[in-house]
């Protein structure tokens, strides 16, 4: 994804030339001040509303998600954030297209789930930024399978012998 200067239009805002600071930011100026809103927070934005449909066990690739638990790991390092895991936004002047990879539990009917996981995410970029939404590719990964109690990582460091 390309990090793009873009504007967005909300009701009483009106639209800016290409100046302006910080890199993947949209600006809007109204009389009273701009406002800059990054790409991560979109993406972070986008994360969450996923997170709160019921169904969902787990944001991100299994390489996204093998990568965050060793940096998680790491004493010191910073993550960009997990609410944005999982999550890659790509933005326009006014448009926002998002790719979202997800774990699901077993069970969820997955064309519900990704129904209603698309419906709260274009909801909520839409309502906190003003940007339009014009698409939500959900790529499930896994399924969480009922008797994979604890952490997956947890698994991986048992002996395989006694």
């Amino acid at each position: 994804m390309t990090d793009t200067k873009t504007q967005a239009t909300v009701p009483g805002a009106r639209e800016t030339g290409s100046g302006g600071s910080g890199k993947g930011a949209r600006e809007l100026v109204t009389a009273n001040g701009r406002t800059s809103i990054a790409d991560h927070v979109v993406a972070k934005i986008a994360g969450m509303a996923a997170r709160e449909v019921g169904g969902v066990h787990r944001m991100g690739g299994g390489t996204a998600r093998a990568f965050g638990a060793v940096r998680d790991r790491i004493p010191g390092a910073t993550s960009t954030s997990n609410a944005a895991r999982g999550v890659a936004v790509e933005v326009g002047e006014r448009q926002a297209a998002i790719d979202i990879d997800l774990v699901v539990e077993y069970g969820a009917a997955i064309p519900d789930l990704a129904a209603a996981v698309r419906r709260n995410v274009i909801g909520g970029v839409e309502r906190m930024t003003g940007l339009e939404v014009t698409e939500v590719n959900i790529t499930i990964d896994d399924i969480h399978l009922p008797d994979e109690e604890g952490d997956e990582d947890a698994a991986s460091t048992e002996p395989r012998v006694q």
